[in-house]
Protein backbone atom coordinates (compact mmCIF):
# COMPACT_ATOMS: atom_id res chain seq x y z
CA UNK A 1 0.00 0.00 0.00
CA UNK A 2 1.40 3.40 -1.00
CA UNK A 3 0.57 6.14 1.49
CA UNK A 4 2.86 8.68 -0.14
CA UNK A 5 0.93 11.97 -0.55
CA UNK A 6 0.19 13.02 -4.11
CA UNK A 7 2.34 15.84 -5.49
CA UNK A 8 0.32 19.08 -5.68
CA UNK A 9 -0.55 20.05 -9.24
CA UNK A 10 -1.52 23.39 -10.69
CA UNK A 11 -0.27 26.71 -12.02
CA UNK A 12 1.65 29.29 -10.02
CA UNK A 13 1.77 32.77 -11.54
CA UNK A 14 4.99 34.64 -10.82
CA UNK A 15 5.75 38.35 -11.16
CA UNK A 16 9.39 37.84 -12.13
CA UNK A 17 11.94 40.34 -10.89
CA UNK A 18 14.72 41.73 -13.08
CA UNK A 19 18.03 39.85 -13.35
CA UNK A 20 16.43 36.42 -12.78
CA UNK A 21 16.37 33.94 -15.63
CA UNK A 22 13.26 31.83 -16.10
CA UNK A 23 15.34 28.81 -15.05
CA UNK A 24 16.38 30.66 -11.87
CA UNK A 25 12.71 31.08 -10.94
CA UNK A 26 12.01 27.38 -11.54
CA UNK A 27 14.97 26.46 -9.31
CA UNK A 28 13.72 28.75 -6.54
CA UNK A 29 10.20 27.28 -6.85
CA UNK A 30 11.52 23.72 -6.60
CA UNK A 31 13.34 24.61 -3.39
CA UNK A 32 10.44 26.57 -1.91
CA UNK A 33 7.79 23.94 -2.68
CA UNK A 34 9.90 20.80 -2.34
CA UNK A 35 8.61 19.66 -5.75
CA UNK A 36 10.89 18.65 -8.63
CA UNK A 37 8.28 18.48 -11.40
CA UNK A 38 8.04 22.18 -12.25
CA UNK A 39 8.39 23.89 -15.62
CA UNK A 40 7.76 27.35 -17.05
CA UNK A 41 5.71 28.56 -20.00
CA UNK A 42 7.44 31.15 -22.16
CA UNK A 43 10.96 32.32 -21.36
CA UNK A 44 11.47 35.86 -20.06
CA UNK A 45 14.88 37.49 -20.57
CA UNK A 46 16.76 38.39 -17.37
CA UNK A 47 16.18 42.10 -18.12
CA UNK A 48 12.42 41.58 -18.38
CA UNK A 49 9.96 41.55 -15.50
CA UNK A 50 6.39 40.36 -15.19
CA UNK A 51 4.27 37.32 -15.75
CA UNK A 52 5.96 33.93 -15.77
CA UNK A 53 3.66 30.89 -15.66
CA UNK A 54 4.96 27.94 -13.64
CA UNK A 55 3.35 24.56 -14.24
CA UNK A 56 3.57 22.12 -11.36
CA UNK A 57 3.01 18.37 -11.17
CA UNK A 58 0.35 17.16 -13.61
CA UNK A 59 -0.02 20.71 -14.95
CA UNK A 60 3.28 20.27 -16.83
CA UNK A 61 1.18 18.48 -19.46
CA UNK A 62 -0.44 21.87 -20.18
CA UNK A 63 2.87 23.58 -21.04
CA UNK A 64 2.48 23.54 -24.82
CA UNK A 65 -1.12 24.68 -24.60
CA UNK A 66 -0.36 27.60 -22.29
CA UNK A 67 2.74 28.66 -24.25
CA UNK A 68 0.77 28.84 -27.50
CA UNK A 69 -1.46 31.70 -26.35
CA UNK A 70 -1.06 35.39 -27.14
CA UNK A 71 0.95 37.68 -24.88
CA UNK A 72 0.85 41.32 -23.82
CA UNK A 73 3.95 43.37 -23.02
CA UNK A 74 4.74 46.89 -21.87
CA UNK A 75 8.06 48.16 -23.19
CA UNK A 76 10.31 51.18 -23.62
CA UNK A 77 12.12 51.83 -26.88
CA UNK A 78 15.19 54.08 -26.96
CA UNK A 79 15.88 55.59 -30.36
CA UNK A 80 19.34 56.45 -31.65
CA UNK A 81 21.27 53.45 -30.35
CA UNK A 82 21.49 49.86 -31.59
CA UNK A 83 23.03 47.05 -29.54
CA UNK A 84 24.23 43.54 -30.39
CA UNK A 85 21.47 42.02 -28.24
CA UNK A 86 18.80 44.53 -29.35
CA UNK A 87 18.29 45.50 -25.69
CA UNK A 88 20.00 47.57 -23.00
CA UNK A 89 22.14 44.66 -21.81
CA UNK A 90 24.08 44.40 -25.06
CA UNK A 91 27.07 46.31 -26.39
CA UNK A 92 26.34 49.46 -28.36
CA UNK A 93 26.98 48.89 -32.06
CA UNK A 94 25.92 52.20 -33.56
CA UNK A 95 24.73 55.63 -32.43
CA UNK A 96 22.85 58.14 -34.56
CA UNK A 97 21.10 61.46 -33.98
CA UNK A 98 17.37 61.17 -33.40
CA UNK A 99 15.27 63.41 -35.65
CA UNK A 100 12.46 65.40 -34.06
CA UNK A 101 9.82 62.80 -34.95
CA UNK A 102 6.18 63.72 -34.50
CA UNK A 103 3.83 61.43 -32.58
CA UNK A 104 2.19 60.62 -35.93
CA UNK A 105 5.52 59.51 -37.46
CA UNK A 106 6.20 57.22 -34.52
CA UNK A 107 2.71 55.78 -34.73
CA UNK A 108 3.07 55.22 -38.48
CA UNK A 109 6.28 53.25 -37.89
CA UNK A 110 4.58 51.01 -35.31
CA UNK A 111 1.56 50.62 -37.57
CA UNK A 112 3.74 48.92 -40.21
CA UNK A 113 4.02 45.94 -37.83
CA UNK A 114 0.38 44.97 -37.31
CA UNK A 115 -1.00 41.62 -38.42
CA UNK A 116 1.08 38.75 -39.76
CA UNK A 117 4.75 39.21 -40.67
CA UNK A 118 8.13 37.55 -40.18
CA UNK A 119 10.92 38.23 -37.70
CA UNK A 120 14.54 37.11 -37.83
CA UNK A 121 15.34 36.01 -34.25
CA UNK A 122 18.23 37.86 -32.56
CA UNK A 123 21.58 36.15 -32.12
CA UNK A 124 21.23 36.60 -28.37
CA UNK A 125 18.35 34.16 -27.94
CA UNK A 126 17.69 30.65 -26.65
CA UNK A 127 16.86 29.23 -30.08
CA UNK A 128 19.08 26.24 -30.82
CA UNK A 129 20.91 25.50 -34.06
CA UNK A 130 22.36 21.98 -34.19
CA UNK A 131 21.72 21.71 -30.46
CA UNK A 132 23.64 24.88 -29.53
CA UNK A 133 21.75 27.95 -28.22
CA UNK A 134 22.33 31.06 -30.31
CA UNK A 135 23.36 33.11 -27.28
CA UNK A 136 26.32 30.78 -26.69
CA UNK A 137 27.47 31.36 -30.26
CA UNK A 138 26.95 35.11 -29.83
CA UNK A 139 29.22 35.12 -26.76
CA UNK A 140 32.01 33.78 -28.99
CA UNK A 141 31.41 36.51 -31.52
CA UNK A 142 29.74 34.21 -34.03
CA UNK A 143 26.86 35.30 -36.24
CA UNK A 144 24.93 32.57 -38.06
CA UNK A 145 22.01 32.64 -40.45
CA UNK A 146 18.63 32.44 -38.72
CA UNK A 147 15.42 31.47 -40.44
CA UNK A 148 12.59 34.03 -40.34
CA UNK A 149 9.71 33.10 -38.04
CA UNK A 150 6.04 33.85 -38.63
CA UNK A 151 4.65 36.11 -35.88
CA UNK A 152 1.63 38.36 -35.39
CA UNK A 153 0.85 41.65 -33.68
CA UNK A 154 -2.83 41.85 -32.74
CA UNK A 155 -2.72 45.41 -31.45
CA UNK A 156 -0.42 48.06 -29.98
CA UNK A 157 -0.68 51.33 -28.13
CA UNK A 158 1.86 54.11 -27.69
CA UNK A 159 1.67 55.33 -24.11
CA UNK A 160 4.38 58.03 -23.99
CA UNK A 161 6.68 59.72 -26.47
CA UNK A 162 9.54 61.74 -24.96
CA UNK A 163 12.33 61.35 -27.48
CA UNK A 164 14.52 59.41 -27.55
CA UNK A 165 12.16 57.22 -25.44
CA UNK A 166 8.85 55.71 -26.52
CA UNK A 167 6.68 53.66 -24.13
CA UNK A 168 4.33 51.17 -25.77
CA UNK A 169 2.05 48.19 -25.17
CA UNK A 170 1.91 45.33 -27.67
CA UNK A 171 -0.35 42.28 -27.93
CA UNK A 172 1.40 39.57 -29.90
CA UNK A 173 1.64 35.89 -30.76
CA UNK A 174 3.89 33.30 -29.16
CA UNK A 175 7.51 33.29 -30.32
CA UNK A 176 7.48 37.08 -30.71
CA UNK A 177 10.67 38.98 -29.91
CA UNK A 178 9.86 42.44 -28.58
CA UNK A 179 13.59 43.29 -28.85
CA UNK A 180 13.51 42.55 -32.57
CA UNK A 181 10.23 44.45 -32.98
CA UNK A 182 11.86 47.55 -31.48
CA UNK A 183 15.07 47.05 -33.48
CA UNK A 184 13.16 46.74 -36.76
CA UNK A 185 11.04 49.84 -36.06
CA UNK A 186 14.25 51.75 -35.28
CA UNK A 187 15.75 50.65 -38.59
CA UNK A 188 12.64 51.81 -40.43
CA UNK A 189 12.90 55.21 -38.72
CA UNK A 190 16.50 55.45 -39.87
CA UNK A 191 18.12 56.12 -36.50
CA UNK A 192 18.13 52.67 -34.92
CA UNK A 193 16.67 51.68 -31.55
CA UNK A 194 16.96 49.19 -28.71
CA UNK A 195 14.67 47.92 -25.96
CA UNK A 196 15.48 49.39 -22.53
CA UNK A 197 12.64 47.93 -20.43
CA UNK A 198 10.14 45.10 -20.81
CA UNK A 199 7.32 43.77 -18.68
CA UNK A 200 4.95 40.91 -19.57
CA UNK A 201 1.51 41.78 -18.24
CA UNK A 202 -0.60 38.99 -19.72
CA UNK A 203 -0.34 35.52 -21.26
CA UNK A 204 -3.58 34.11 -22.64
CA UNK A 205 -6.24 34.60 -19.96
CA UNK A 206 -3.68 34.96 -17.14
CA UNK A 207 -2.46 38.30 -15.81
CA UNK A 208 -0.56 39.65 -12.80
CA UNK A 209 -3.59 40.02 -10.51
CA UNK A 210 -2.90 36.69 -8.75
CA UNK A 211 0.86 36.60 -9.24
CA UNK A 212 3.39 35.94 -6.48
CA UNK A 213 6.52 38.10 -6.51
CA UNK A 214 9.97 36.57 -6.80
CA UNK A 215 10.70 37.71 -3.24
CA UNK A 216 7.55 36.01 -1.95
CA UNK A 217 8.61 32.86 -3.78
CA UNK A 218 12.07 33.00 -2.21
CA UNK A 219 11.00 33.78 1.34
CA UNK A 220 7.32 32.80 1.64
CA UNK A 221 5.95 29.81 3.49
CA UNK A 222 5.29 26.66 1.50
CA UNK A 223 1.64 26.49 2.56
CA UNK A 224 1.06 30.10 1.47
CA UNK A 225 2.63 29.46 -1.92
CA UNK A 226 0.54 26.32 -2.42
CA UNK A 227 -2.56 28.32 -1.47
CA UNK A 228 -1.67 30.85 -4.20
CA UNK A 229 -1.50 28.11 -6.81
CA UNK A 230 -4.33 27.77 -9.33
CA UNK A 231 -5.75 24.25 -9.38
CA UNK A 232 -6.13 22.37 -12.66
CA UNK A 233 -9.90 22.99 -12.42
CA UNK A 234 -9.37 26.74 -11.99
CA UNK A 235 -6.96 26.84 -14.93
CA UNK A 236 -9.48 25.18 -17.22
CA UNK A 237 -12.26 27.45 -15.95
CA UNK A 238 -10.19 30.62 -16.53
CA UNK A 239 -9.39 29.45 -20.04
CA UNK A 240 -13.07 28.77 -20.68
CA UNK A 241 -12.56 25.07 -21.35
Amino acid sequence: MNDKPETPSGVLLIDKAQDFTSHDVVAVARGALGIRKIGHCGTLDPMATGLLILVIGKATKLSDLLMSEEKEYEGTMVLGKTTNSQDAQGEVEEEKDVPDFSAEQIDDAFNEYVGDFEQIPPMVSAIKIKGVPLYKMARKGKVVERKPRAVKVYDYQIKRTELPEVDFVVQCSKGFYVRTYVHDIGQDLGCGAHLSALRRTRSGKFDLSRAVTTEQLKHGKREDLLASMLTLEEVLEIRGV
